[in-house]
């Protein structure tokens, strides 16, 4: 069956996503938006944004790139990175963002990849993107630095500053306007993804895919309000999530215009930082991953701190098991609903409402002019209450895979349904719950356990401080195993016999950690905060044979 948006479709408009921003005739708000946390003195208004919008955007048609060619930036945050994004897209180029903690070799990637014509680079990883650019061949001459401040020549490479327009050419200067049609097949961004399988992809999104992921996201965040949305209070948020993916990038870069919400750019995430920044700031609604969920629940640092401005917190990325969501609702007191999304969705899909109270660990309804179907793995449609892999279809699905056309028909089918890899259920109400990665799930006795509720059970440890679970195969046969992240203090205390015994008492028998609990310093992640899956995959699969050696079934 195709499951519908219970919400009315929305008339989202279909243009350049700067004249969606910036409507011709309307004036342009000048209150700073985004503030520097460390220094708030050094902010931009969206005024004095799009003075510095078209002076690069002229400058980019002035190094002679073509419509549709890439410009890559390699930078952590600042309050200039809205800047690059809206330049480069508002132009009709197409942005992509590295992860700043990218190696030469995962750099290299990316550049070849893309097809990259023109790097924006922080001074800080001037000399890691110069040896890449020499591995990919591509021109020194084409590289800039890249910050919120004017650098002087490092080396041979310049500042950004040399050439763009300047501040009279770019007062004249006229985005292109983009018909409909246009708006749909103009890519504007590539973030990348590992999609359900295979390599970090690159994911083609268009400027009304930006549109309407916008229009649906702010409609459902205040869907049940107990306000009108032209009355609503003013927010006030923390901008830590890095602004390569697609989560910052919605949030960030266009959800903040849109609402006129100021937003404190972290240059990169410190916890106590951030703990001290929400309650200086004042800061109201909180946009997050799990861990830091783990991090505001477990840590000691979190009592030292005022965080009683806070309202609201959305939680996307990666599973949130419902027993540390209601833990961190009812110890601040605040709202705290969960979303679901992918990169090839543009950001969100699926959202609690805002003004809904979810205890049960929902990632919610359907945002409007989105549509679902769960499958078997026959792909036949499974009945309501029952987990399929879910299937997703909407203006906000991405337009294909960047040079990959295998991928995209692997993933995207002819009627426009997107194969998410994720299992999920839904109730007669139309919420949704994700029960994991397809490609993830745990097989024990024709049994499924999902990593994802075995980390949620985990945390809840007070001796845990982070979690991974993944399957581990022994004697032929699959178990669940677990790598687990011990709190300083506990060290020495608890065993890893102890925490396969602890959990037998909350999971069925199936879902005993007979494949063994490792401790480890740290559990791999992704900077969304997702687990690097492949990596724990990896880890059982090189552990296995030691593993074999005391391997007990009946532990």
């Amino acid at each position: 069956m195709v499951f519908s948006s219970p919400y009315p479709s929305l008339d989202i408009p279909q243009s350049n996503v700067l004249s969606y921003l910036f409507p011709r005739g309307e004036a342009v708000y000048d209150e700073p938006l985004w503030i520097d946390s460390r220094n708030p003195q050094h902010n931009l208004s969206p005024k004095d944004l799009l003075r510095w919008v078209k002076r690069l955007s002229l400058g980019l048609d002035r190094l002679e790139l073509e419509r549709g060619d890439v410009v890559m930036i390699y930078t952590p945050n600042h309050i200039f990175v809205p800047v690059a994004y809206l330049g480069i897209v508002g132009a009709g180029y197409v942005f992509s963002g590295a992860n700043p903690a990218y190696t030469v070799s995962e750099l290299v990637h990316q550049i070849q990849n893309t097809a990259t014509k023109a790097l924006l680079v922080h001074p800080n990883h001037v000399k890691t993107a110069v040896a890449a650019a020499a591995k990919a061949d591509f021109p020194r001459d084409r590289i800039f630095q890249f910050s919120d401040i004017p650098n002087e020549v490092l080396g041979d490479i310049p500042d950004w500053r040399t050439f763009i327009g300047t501040e009279a050419e770019g007062e004249s200067y006229q985005w292109p306007e983009l018909r409909p049609e246009e708006s749909k097949s103009t890519v504007a961004t590539i973030n990348y993804s590992s999609g359900t399988t295979g390599l970090p992809k690159g994911v083609c999104v268009s400027h009304a895919n930006l549109i309407a992921n916008v229009e649906q996201t702010v409609y459902m965040r205040y869907a049940h309000k107990p306000y009108p949305f032209g009355s609503r209070p003013q927010e006030r948020w923390i901008g830590f999530l890095p602004l390569y993916h697609a989560y910052g990038q919605l949030y960030t870069m266009l959800m903040s215009v849109k609402l006129r919400v100021p937003i404190y750019i972290m240059t990169e995430f410190r916890y106590e930082e951030f703990l001290f920044n929400i309650g200086r700031y004042r800061i109201t609604s909180l946009q997050v991953a799990p861990p830091i969920l783990v991090m505001l629940s477990k840590r000691p640092e979190t009592a030292r701190y005022d965080l009683s401005s806070l309202k609201d917190c959305i939680c996307g990325a990666a599973p949130l098991s419902k027993e540390l969501q209601n833990e961190c609702q009812r110890r601040f007191k605040i709202q705290i609903n969960q979303g679901w999304g992918m990169t090839e969705v543009t950001c969100g899909a699926l959202h609690v409402p805002g003004g809904i109270m979810d205890d049960n660990g929902s990632v919610g309804r359907l945002d409007p002019n989105c549509e679902a179907r769960l499958v078997d793995d026959n792909g036949k449609d499974v009945d309501s209450g029952q987990p399929g892999e879910l299937l997703v279809r909407g203006p906000n699905i991405m337009m294909r895979y960047w040079r990959n056309e295998a991928a995209t028909k692997e993933s995207l089918d002819e009627d426009g349904w997107l194969k998410t890899g994720d299992v999920a259920v839904c109730n007669d109400e139309g919420f949704f719950w994700i029960v994991d990665r397809k490609k993830e799930l745990i097989k024990v006795n024709a049994l499924q356990v999902a990593p994802a509720e075995l980390e949620g059970i985990l945390l809840e440890n007070e001796h845990i401080a982070d979690a991974a679970a993944v399957g581990i195969t022994l004697n032929g046969e699959e178990f669940p195993r677990a790598y687990v992240v011990i709190h300083e203090a506990s060290k020495g205390r608890v065993t890893p016999k102890d925490v396969q015994e602890w959990i037998k008492l909350r999971v069925a028998k199936h879902k005993f950690l007979t494949g063994g609990v490792v401790f480890v310093d740290e559990v791999p992640k992704l900077a969304s905060g997702k687990i690097q899956r492949k990596t724990m995959r990896d880890w059982a699969k090189r552990d296995a044979t030691e593993a074999q050696k005391t391997f007990r079934p009946s532990l």
